[in-house]
């Protein structure tokens, strides 16, 4: 498969004060190309980022790439990871619910990452976050700019 049809996605998200101000960074790799994309609001928690990160990241795959590319989502929230590969259809099955048989929480954002990556062939990786990988921490980076309201200057395709 050609080098353009493999994106390799990473993702992170943050928040000063959990909740408080927060944001999200995403680098996007083609083979030799890179780009990023990052925002940010006023109130939300880490998870909550955590989560947008890979929702914004398959909806400018969405509108940019055809369905016939090959994703990659590589994450350092194994709350996202394993939310996503396996504890939501537990969730879906009890209504909802989780193992405590209390709501799940942010699902407006697990339905919605669930939804988008239903039209993709994704593969899930967690990486262990702040232990020198390159494009994690840069994510981080660009989520931390964004949760401190100062963004910094993202490589644009």
């Amino acid at each position: 498969m050609k080098e353009k049809n493999n994106i390799k996605i990473y993702t992170d998200g943050a928040a000063k004060g959990n909740p408080g101000r927060a944001g999200w960074g995403v680098i996007f790799v083609m083979g030799e190309k890179i780009f990023e994309i990052g925002g940010g609001v006023e109130h939300a928690t880490n998870n909550q980022m955590e989560l947008m990160a890979p929702i914004e990241a398959l909806k400018h795959i969405k509108l940019h790439f055809s369905d016939s590319v090959n994703v990659e989502i590589v994450s350092d929230s194994k709350y996202v990871i394993l939310g996503i590969t396996e504890w939501i259809f537990n969730w879906q099955k009890n209504n909802w619910r989780n193992a405590a048989k209390k709501p799940v929480l942010n699902r407006e954002l697990w339905e919605e990452l669930y939804k988008l990556a239903q039209e993709f062939k994704i593969k899930w990786t967690y990486v262990k976050g702040h232990n020198g990988h390159k494009y994690n921490e840069r994510a981080d980076i660009i989520a931390t700019s964004f949760a401190e309201g100062e963004p910094v200057e993202l490589i644009t395709p």
